[in-house]
């Protein structure tokens, strides 16, 4: 860990404990579970931590386990109504900063902020702020913000979250300690996501996958029913593409949108029941700010829906390179055995390639502002024809490119 240097480096002094906080739970970090295991056991917490690494690696779960272990008065036992709020997002002492502008943090959302570290705890003894894209503080609002990260008020700790230590400006990462989060690989994931779901190796392997490699996603992705069943059907649709006529490929692509939609079902019943403890405590203003971070996550949310769908047709795909490659035995989507090793023997390997590098395109583009449904149905497409033996009549992004114009 790099520790930075700074006058209130070791201000603020956890709550007195009894229980062990959670930190062993986080999936493939045991560095960063002892670093923080000894800083709340020594009663000493930094003002400013910035954590970085990949997507998935369990950033933010660790900033949820250190939030626990400020408010807790058992030192994050995990079972508390404070534990219980923070993990639903609703604990008032413990706020989650995201970015209110397109790319970009708004000047008055750090002003508000600023000023919200002045007021004394509602519910705990701490404060704890999880700023979740510290590479897009910038600008005038980054600047004014540089002091209250410095010399926070007593028992105000912020978290800042961000893919690498590259990406943050100098300013702000020398006023705190970054700690550093590492990609697991699958040799240790999977035997985790097992130990931890009491999951098969099979399904361990297919959610790894799905997940784009992201533990964090792989979890979530196991205890969903949703998406699971989300996966099924949209390697399904691959897997008929070869013999779909245009109208087919349509409706294969409006059932999919459905499917995709279920697992957001989900979020919202947990943000309903966010609003509802939310009024205990929320004033009107507060609670219109709830409302509309939870407009933000479902946005996010449904973006996370259509990375696993590509997840799943990637890790398909790589399916089928791998049988004209001559290492079947390495399959990781078992339960479609039979149709990708049909659909390997009569595509070769440049269509296979041609077709992952339209899913990397196409997951590219759902973060700028296009059509998901056309998005989806010019994606089939060009699968449709890699597939089918038509691709190398068609540049690789043809389809694709349609769907944005």
């Amino acid at each position: 860990m790099d520790a930075q240097p700074s006058a209130a480096a070791a201000q603020a002094k956890a709550p007195s404990l009894t229980i062990k906080p959670p930190f062993d739970t986080l999936v493939g970090q045991p560095l960063v579970a002892r670093f923080f295991t000894s800083a709340i056991e020594s009663r000493v917490i930094n003002h400013a931590y910035l954590f970085v690494g990949p997507i998935g690696s369990g950033k933010t779960d660790a900033a949820r386990a250190l939030a626990k272990a400020l408010v807790c008065k058992n030192g994050g036992c995990g079972s508390c109504d404070d534990c219980i709020r923070v993990t639903r997002a609703t604990h008032p002492d413990v706020k989650v900063i995201e970015p209110e502008g397109a790319n970009s943090y708004i000047n008055e959302q750090i002003r508000e902020l600023i000023h919200d570290t002045n007021l004394a705890p509602i519910r705990a003894r701490h404060k704890v702020y999880l700023i979740t894209r510290a590479d897009l503080l910038s600008g005038s609002g980054a600047n004014a913000f540089l002091k209250t990260l410095e010399e926070p008020p007593v028992r105000v700790t912020f978290i800042l979250l961000a893919r690498t230590r590259e990406s943050v400006l100098e300013t702000i990462l020398s006023r705190c300690q970054v700690v550093a989060f590492r990609f697991v690989p699958e040799v240790e994931a999977v035997p985790l996501l097992m130990d931890e779901s009491a999951t098969t190796l099979k399904d361990a392997r297919i959610a790894l996958a799905t997940a784009g490699g992201s533990v964090y996603r792989a979890r979530a992705f196991l205890r969903s029913p949703s998406r699971r069943d989300s996966r099924l059907k949209v390697l399904e649709a691959v897997e008929r593409l070869p013999q779909a006529d245009p109208l087919e490929l349509l409706e294969s692509a409006r059932a999919l949108l459905i499917s995709l939609k279920q697992p957001l079902d989900e979020l919202k019943l947990e943000q309903e029941r966010q609003l509802v403890e939310g009024k205990e405590y929320l004033s009107k203003g507060a609670l219109t700010a709830l409302e509309q971070r939870q407009k933000r996550a479902l946005t996010s949310r449904e973006r996370e829906t259509l990375v696993e769908a590509f997840g799943a047709i990637r890790s398909w795909l790589r399916d089928c390179l791998l049988v004209r490659i001559g290492r079947q035995d390495d399959l990781v989507n078992t339960d479609f055995h039979y149709n990708i090793l049909k659909i390997a023997l009569n595509t070769d390997e440049a269509a296979l390639v041609r077709a992952l590098r339209a899913v990397d395109e196409a997951e590219r583009r759902i973060h700028y502002n296009v059509s998901v449904q056309s998005l989806i149905e010019a994606l089939l497409f060009t699968l449709r024809d890699e597939l089918s033996g038509a691709g190398h009549k068609l540049s690789t992004g043809g389809a694709l490119g349609a769907a944005v114009h």
